[in-house]
């Protein structure tokens, strides 16, 4: 009881700035702070606080990558500012196909942070970042997981580094648990559907004449996120998925929905569409999937084909654009044994558009994907990982409580 009262008296009597240090020493850490300041009473108290401190960097929960696995390491350094970005006290965390790939395919950086989704709570901003954020704001964002250039980057810890400009304030409608499905899968719609691939019209600037597009596998999380972004900007929307989703890719703005299962469907699309299909984005990005896009779209030339992975439309009429989400950060950074230099008009255009995506989602516009909050924080993350890296996770997204892993 005694450690607790001193926990308490001093927590109020240190400086704000030594405090989100405090916070995270733990017992251990409080102990060994009772111990060096009464050993040395009187004015000296604050000096011996930043001897200490500097002798022992708070540490956290994270989920690290070593070899073609990843485990929980409960001492982890808490990583440092750095100007343009903004330090997070994580709430949850959710899952996406890219964390558990970066593992098993080697692509992330040994010892380094897993994860990109995530939600919490400011705790420090950088000196150079411009977009408005205050200590205890709410905050969704995405992070670059398996960072070899900067390993300490990573979603799945209890202190997140995310670049300051292109997070997502949450509006108070918004759980943490909902809102942590959001970021990843937001910008990368930005790139396949508005940026890069199909160059579609915004929901700010809807298109006026009818135009189909065909969005691959709606009811995946980020497929759910196209047809609500690219039927607010105007087009007719046309999707695959299993039978058990059609409801609820059509509550989210499709107007056509098909089994990929049916060998019909891509020719059910063609007569719908009278042959004038010219769009057509594919978020699972397979040979299956680009050869199902590919009979869909018209026989005529001059159809765009967008992929997430490195995939391409098997009719050279068509033209092909792949994107990777890891370039809106504006860095360079490593993907496998490809350097990727630094593309500042992603960044950019990332910051807009994230900033029209926050006016949609304080006005309720777009909704998060399905979410099933597993159990064990980060522990619970690892299970969830090989879910997903085995088949085993349809339709939902797996979200995470970081403040219960044991």
């Amino acid at each position: 009881m005694r450690i607790s009262r001193f926990a308490f008296h001093f927590y109020n009597l240190f400086p704000s700035s030594f405090k989100h240090s405090y916070q995270i020493l733990g017992f251990s850490g409080v102990f060994r702070l009772h111990k060096l300041c009464s050993s040395r009473p009187g004015d000296q108290w604050e000096n011996n606080l930043s001897r200490f401190l500097s002798a022992s960097p708070p540490k956290m929960k994270a989920v690290v990558i070593k070899g073609k696995e990843a485990y929980v390491d409960r001492d982890r350094p808490v990583p440092k500012l750095r100007d343009d970005y903004i330090l997070v006290k994580t709430a949850a965390v959710a899952l996406n196909p890219t964390d558990w790939k970066h593992i098993a395919f080697g692509l992330g950086a040994q010892g380094g942070l897993a994860g990109c989704d995530f939600s919490g709570t400011v705790e420090e901003v950088g000196s150079s970042v411009t977009k408005s954020w205050s200590k205890g704001d709410r905050v969704a964002g995405v992070a670059h997981g398996g960072n070899a250039v900067q390993p300490e980057d990573g979603a799945f810890a209890e202190y997140v580094l995310a670049k300051g400009d292109i997070q997502l304030k949450i509006p108070d409608s918004l759980s943490f648990e909902a809102a942590a499905t959001l970021p990843l899968g937001t910008t990368t719609v930005m790139q396949g559907l508005f940026q890069k691939a199909l160059k579609l019209n915004w929901p700010t600037d809807p298109v006026k004449e009818k135009t189909y597009v065909l969005i691959y596998a709606g009811s995946t999380a980020t497929g759910a996120l196209g047809i609500q972004f690219a039927n607010l900007a105007g087009y007719t929307v046309l999707t695959t998925c299993s039978p058990r989703n059609f409801e609820y890719v059509k509550s989210l703005g499709a107007a056509e929905v098909y089994d990929y299962n049916d060998k019909e469907a891509a020719s059910k699309i063609r007569q719908l569409t009278d042959n004038k299909l010219k769009l057509a984005w594919d978020p699972i990005s397979e040979k299956e999937s680009a050869q199902f896009c590919a009979d869909a779209l018209s026989s005529e030339s001059g159809g765009r084909y967008g992929s997430i992975l490195p995939v391409k439309c098997p009719r050279e009429d068509v033209e092909s654009v792949s994107t990777l989400m890891y370039t809106i950060f504006g860095e360079p950074f490593k993907f496998g044994p490809q350097e990727i230099p630094a593309v500042d008009e992603d960044f950019e255009y990332a910051k807009k558009f994230l900033a029209m995506t926050e006016a949609l989602l304080k006005e309720g516009k777009i909704k998060a994907h399905k979410q099933t909050v597993g159990k064990d924080g980060l522990e619970g993350v690892l299970k969830g990982l090989d879910d997903m890296k085995n088949g085993k996770v349809s339709g939902e997204k797996l979200v995470y409580r970081v403040a219960e892993t044991p």
